[in-house]
């Protein structure tokens, strides 16, 4: 049978992009209910990922919005990135907050919610939160003077660290979908910037819509309950995989490490999407000191020894010019070529992010000296790799839970390895939530 033209498909109006990479869509204005247009501007963020600069704007009633949307898919996990200003050049790092971002001033436990998408700088961020309190301050100061007063002090706390009186401060951007972002440099040296990523819980995934809230408990609280826990043995626990939200399964192992301690391998595998992630659990009781141990890589055959390093453990490498920060990659049992494999993808990932006929190449809008600083930095890490130069990485864990495999038998001592304990101070202990910690008289019923 034939297809009338009445019955034929409308044909679909598809955005054309103009020589600026420009999309202009015809849309309707929620203010004055007429037609208004609606420019989408695709843009590639050197260290991160493809983001949509969306502006509407009304001829008719001069009504205008602009937002951020992220380009990409929601991540496997949330984000949270932990940032200490210390300069006024620092307040110029460019900010990606998603729509699920929630950014903190923590020095004055002030907290924005999360509200549509900004791509902006930390300078700015600032400004936006002195306007918007600023807004309402000559109504608040004749209805409510309490308010009034308690928003000026802020305000003026706010005025002095944008005029840099008020060093350091620190700032955090929490994102559960993963979205959002602060550029980082390869001059942050120590806490100056940390990234950590964490699973969502199952509220978090109907938070974002991968999941639905059905009124029950899809996992069971405590499979492990009455099971004793066998060295070698492996269990298999019900989870929702933090990518796809289905039910998956997570491997759990015992592992007896000589010369060290028993840890928890988990190993998550889920059979819908193929998302899969490994961890190391430590255990035991805490030590009074922490530990720093040198390993010197000097050939091949040092790539291969065996390392633990703790989601509490630093990792540093003068002679690669690397730190990656506790939390960055989690727990991680491999070897030494396998964990600076890791770091070296995570961070080629973020900065070398599109991909060509010619592989990788970073984005457009990166600076010529910053993408010859990362290209040697590159250099220099598939060179380690390759162990054509020898050089030391060291572990700084405040809990002790990481190690290194010896090369020598038994105790005796390995020349290229330095092991020393050394004191906790006194912001490790806050981390950890060791000054909080009761030992002694918190049973109710004991003295």
């Amino acid at each position: 049978m034939e297809t009338t033209d009445a019955m034929q498909k409308p044909e679909i109006l598809r955005p054309e992009m103009n020589e600026n990479g420009l999309y202009e869509i015809e849309s309707l204005c929620m203010n004055c209910h007429d037609d208004g247009t609606t420019r989408i501007l695709p843009i590639k963020i050197p260290y991160f990922k493809d983001i949509l600069l969306e502006s509407f704007s009304c001829d008719h009633c001069g009504f205008k919005n602009n937002t951020v949307k992220s380009a990409g898919e929601i991540q496997p996990k949330g984000s949270k990135y932990t940032f200490r200003i210390q300069t006024l050049e620092d307040f110029q790092r460019q900010v990606i907050r998603s729509d699920h971002g929630t950014f903190r001033i923590e020095d004055i436990d002030l907290e924005m919610p999360p509200a549509p998408g900004q791509y902006t700088t930390l300078e700015s961020m600032f400004s936006k939160v002195v306007t918007d309190l600023q807004y309402d301050q000559p109504t608040r100061k004749e209805q409510t003077p309490e308010t009034y007063q308690a928003l000026e002090g802020i305000i003026a706390k706010l005025m002095t660290m944008l005029e840099g009186n008020s060093f350091p401060i620190t700032v955090t951007l929490d994102d559960i979908s993963g979205n959002s972002f602060i550029t980082p440099s390869q001059d942050d040296k120590g806490d100056k910037y940390v990234r950590s990523d964490y699973p969502r819980t199952h509220e978090q995934n109907v938070q974002l819509g991968l999941a639905i809230e059905d009124g029950e408990e899809n996992i069971e609280r405590d499979p492990m309950a009455g099971v004793d826990i066998v060295d070698g043995e492996i269990y298999e626990l019900p989870a929702e995989c933090p990518a796809c939200t289905k039910p998956c399964t997570v491997n759990m192992k015992k592992v007896n490490i000589p010369h060290f301690k028993e840890v928890i391998v988990m190993a998550t595998v889920c059979e819908h999407c193929s998302y899969k992630t490994n961890e190391i659990k430590t255990g035991g009781a805490i030590p009074e000191k922490g530990k720093k141990i040198t390993l010197k890589i000097e050939n091949v055959v040092d790539l291969s020894r065996d390392i633990l390093k703790s989601e509490t453990c630093e990792l540093h490498s003068a002679d690669l010019g690397l730190e990656v920060q506790p939390g960055t990659l989690g727990g991680r049992f491999t070897t030494v070529e396998g964990l600076l494999t890791q770091v070296r993808d995570q961070l080629r990932g973020q900065i070398f992010d599109t991909e060509d006929g010619e592989g990788l190449q970073p984005g457009d809008s990166m600076a010529s000296d910053t993408r010859q600083n990362w290209n040697r930095f590159f250099d220099k890490l598939d060179s380690a790799l390759r162990a054509e130069f020898a050089f030391s990485i060291t572990l700084i864990d405040p809990l002790a839970n990481s190690f290194v495999q010896k090369n020598t038998d038994g105790d005796e001592q390995d020349p290229q390895i330095t092991s020393e304990e050394y004191d906790r101070t006194a912001e490790e202990m806050e981390e950890l939530g060791l000054n909080d910690m009761k030992t002694e008289g918190y049973h109710p019923d004991l003295p």
